[in-house]
């Protein structure tokens, strides 16, 4: 399944003016079958929002523990607050599915902190850095959705971390939850030369009118945005629910390409041009639109087939046009063009020039890994010499911006001794690896360590490759510890999905932490013009062990097969599955 960028001159989408079909009641449509809850989640969402849940956290919950906090706020209103309770420790990847979610949780939480594409001050470092060594064990994961993540948090500091998070503008409002989960930026908005558009205003714009409007805090499933105007295409456009992509008009000018009904997990779909121009003023209330349609038609009766992409497949693009523009905007948007194919990788990392002379600096931490100690030195670092501000990215990096021409030796030096790099190998750049086992409760295997040990192997057994050049087009590994894709294993060119697997053993079969290997995919964003979803062959699976193994061999039949200037996406498309296994 693919998604092509088109040419400009393509045809837009019908535009049909009827509405869309008033079925039997089956889907749980609010607009269409009423507001009746028809599950259990869609009960306790209507008794009471779950952005109440802050003032009981504060004046209840944390003076009187853990053991104080009903069911219905533990697994579900907390969430609206970036709070999900951790793993317990030492339960095996086998007993993932057969356990309950009380059984697996820990009296400890995760909390996620969103960014929304925001530039980070060395004071807000320090505070992220402090959270992390007070609070945290030293925990603190840069997300692929540019979020901050925290392990072993304890209920009872939960109001004195939200005091210091905004302190410095930070928040964790519906970072989880049926709710506009936090947004996907341009790490490099305002400052790169050759942007198309700014979306800073944009972003800032939806953030003051809608996040924490209650409005907007009960919606069918998560609601994922992504808002660039740089022509890498540097917010993974095509995976999110609503994208605003910038596009140049012919007549109009700068603006946005909307794009809807992007997600990946069990049942993968990218996202389709809606095929309209989205002005700077109006690109606002166009996610206000869709996200109300979203509230109002999403199907809420399954939570399995609650995300936008369902709705978009079940009405198709000019329906969804139709509906949004007669009874949300209350006017037509006018045809636009699509995205040219992305001009960079879009994860900004080396040293790049700004358009005002100063450079900006993307450095790779090992799959999102960084931790008290490296924020505030980071913190003192740009300080030192003489920058302002870091962004996160979706590629589990960060940049560094407005560094002056004669601090940019120093900062790379100092980079490194933090544990990042400016001049990643292949591999340490673009691996990503999401929570996996030793945190999240839905995972089966490890993924941090297992894929920080694979990038170090790979490192010394491809050196050669990298040495001669042979190896000159980025190979992109993403590892899962589940089926649900939170590191969009179905967009890597080798994407690797954990479950357990049986090997031969020497006393008969045995069962084995591992991986179900995708190959092929890919996003616009990366080295091709053309987002597809990567292949499956049968029978291919790998033990967490044999992973550098496998890797280093499909890698090293890639440079002997391709043809010339070929990626390893359009190879692995064509090859023989003998070859991939």
């Amino acid at each position: 399944m693919t998604v092509t960028q088109s040419p400009v001159e393509a045809p837009a989408p019908p535009r049909p003016a009827t509405r869309p079909p008033r079925g039997n009641r089956s889907n749980g449509q609010w607009n269409v079958d009423g507001t009746e809850p028809l599950n259990a989640n869609e009960v306790w969402k209507q008794a009471e929002g779950g952005l109440a849940v802050r003032e009981r956290i504060e004046t209840v919950y944390a003076k009187e523990g853990f053991d104080a906090i009903p069911a219905e706020d533990l697994t579900g209103r907390f969430r609206w607050w970036g709070l999900y309770t951790q793993r317990k420790p030492g339960i095996d990847g086998g007993r993932t599915a057969q356990l309950s979610d009380d059984e697996l949780s820990d009296k400890y939480f995760m909390l996620r902190v969103r960014t929304d594409g925001q530039a980070l001050s060395p004071a807000a470092l320090r505070v992220l850095g402090g959270i992390s060594a007070d609070f945290a064990r030293g925990s603190a994961d840069i997300t692929d959705r540019q979020n901050l993540q925290y392990h072993w948090i304890a209920v009872e500091d939960v109001p004195e971390i939200w005091r210091r998070l905004e302190s410095v503008g930070l928040e964790t409002t519906t970072a989880c939850g049926d709710t506009p989960r936090g947004f996907l930026g341009s790490p490099v908005a305002g400052i790169a030369a050759d942007e198309i558009i700014d979306p800073t205003p944009v972003i800032l714009e939806i953030k003051r009118r809608w996040i924490g409007d209650p409005e907007l805090a009960n919606l069918p499933r998560k609601f994922k945005t992504a808002i660039t105007g740089h022509p890498s295409l540097d917010v993974v456009h095509e995976i999110n629910d609503v994208s605003l992509v910038g596009v140049v008009h012919p007549e109009l000018g700068p603006g946005y390409d909307l794009w809807v009904g992007g997600g990946l997990s069990t049942a993968p779909r990218l996202a389709e041009r809606i095929g309209v121009f989205v002005s700077e003023e109006r690109a606002a209330e166009v996610w206000h639109g869709v996200i109300q349609v979203f509230r109002d038609y999403g199907f809420r009766r399954l939570r399995n087939k609650a995300r936008l992409k369902f709705l978009l497949a079940d009405w198709g693009v000019g329906t969804f046009r139709a509906v949004l523009e007669n009874e949300y905007l209350g006017y037509p948007l006018p045809d636009g063009p699509a995205p040219e194919p992305a001009t960079s990788p879009g994860d900004h990392v080396g040293v790049h020039l700004q358009k005002d002379g100063n450079y900006y600096v993307g450095a790779a931490p090992v799959v999102g890994r960084v931790g008290g100690p490296v924020l505030t030195g980071l913190a003192d670092l740009i300080e030192e010499v003489g920058a302002g501000r870091v962004r996160l990215t979706a590629h589990q990096k960060l940049v560094i911006l407005d560094v002056p021409e004669a601090g940019v030796e120093r900062l790379v030096t100092g980079l490194e001794d933090l544990g990042l790099t400016a001049q990643p190998s292949p591999f340490r750049r673009t691996t990503m690896a999401c929570t996996g086992i030793e945190y999240c409760k839905l995972a089966i295997v490890d993924t941090k360590d297992t894929a920080a040990a694979a990038i170090t192997e790979l490192e010394r057994r491809l050196a050669d490759a990298v040495a001669d050049g042979s190896l000159d087009t980025p190979i992109l590994l993403n590892v899962n510890g589940c089926p649900n894709s939170c590191a969009r294993i179905q967009t890597a060119d080798i994407g690797l999905k954990g479950q357990i697997i049986t090997v031969d053993g020497p006393d008969g079969p045995v069962q084995q932490p591992g991986f179900q290997v995708h190959l092929g995919g890919g996003l616009a964003s990366s080295d091709r013009d053309e987002a597809g979803l990567g292949r499956t062959v049968r029978g291919l699976k790998v033990t967490a062990g044999e992973l550098p193994d496998y890797v280093e061999r499909v890698v090293r039949r890639f440079l002997a097969d391709r043809a010339a200037g070929e990626t390893f996406s359009s190879w692995a498309a064509r090859a023989d599955e003998g070859v991939l296994l």
